[in-house]
């Protein structure tokens, strides 16, 4: 990974910075955009971005890769979660997860797309295991991860004539605090670490994953 150069969308939570961190291990130059204001938070790099809007992401991405002359690579990890039955909740739910979850990584890989051409690089959408099969409650999530497979396969065969390579990472359950905050009595030690699924994903950035593209891998832990 060493002079290769990463852009993180949605890189200030604990897995963004589980990420941000082993690709700079690796010898990667990263860049974090986030909607979080820069004066906030000093990690980031372009920050006050709305990824679901094109022309906010396409101004981000290009500042990004004019500073280090490039990209090679786009990790999209902006995303959330919103618990509601069908028959309490809102239609609106649906449209806001599809909003965060599908439209960011969609706009945020559309304007990486002359750049990545160029470098051959890749993209690594974060799904969810739970796309596989909607339960209560987890209607409109499920939806939204769904459609980040559907996208991440659409654009992954759209692309396939070139050395550009699409893939997504679909975890169980992440350990974060707000995940052992909102599950107490669940056995954490079987959630997968932001660490371990940050390895994944840098692995799919690499070229030792150049012969894979539209893959949908499964991160489930223990679980």
């Amino acid at each position: 990974m060493r002079n290769k150069h990463y852009l993180v969308a949605g890189g200030l939570g604990f897995l963004g910075a589980a990420v941000c961190s082993t690709l700079r291990k690796g010898g990667a130059a990263v860049t974090v955009v986030d909607r979080a204001m820069a004066g906030e938070i000093g990690t980031v790099d372009v920050g006050g971005v709305d990824l679901s809007n094109m022309e906010e992401a396409q101004r981000a991405i290009e500042a990004a890769a004019e500073r280090f002359g490039g990209l090679d690579g786009v990790v999209n990890l902006v995303g959330a979660f919103r618990w509601e039955t069908i028959q309490d909740g809102s239609p609106s739910t649906w449209d806001a997860l599809f909003s965060v979850n599908v439209k960011t990584a969609l706009c945020t890989s559309k304007a990486a797309l002359p750049f990545l051409l160029e470098s051959g690089g890749a993209i690594v959408n974060v799904g969810a295991g739970a796309a596989a099969k909607a339960v209560t409650g987890m209607g409109a999530y499920a939806a939204a991860k769904s459609g980040v497979a559907r996208l991440t396969e659409a654009l992954a065969e759209e692309l396939k004539a070139t050395r550009v390579r699409v893939n997504a990472v679909c975890p169980s359950i992440i350990d974060t605090p707000q995940n052992r905050k909102d599950m107490p009595a669940e056995d954490f030690s079987k959630w997968v670490s932001p660490d371990a699924l940050a390895d994944v994903i840098a692995f799919l950035l690499s070229d030792g994953a150049r012969a894979i593209t539209g893959a949908l891998v499964p991160v489930s832990g223990r679980v």
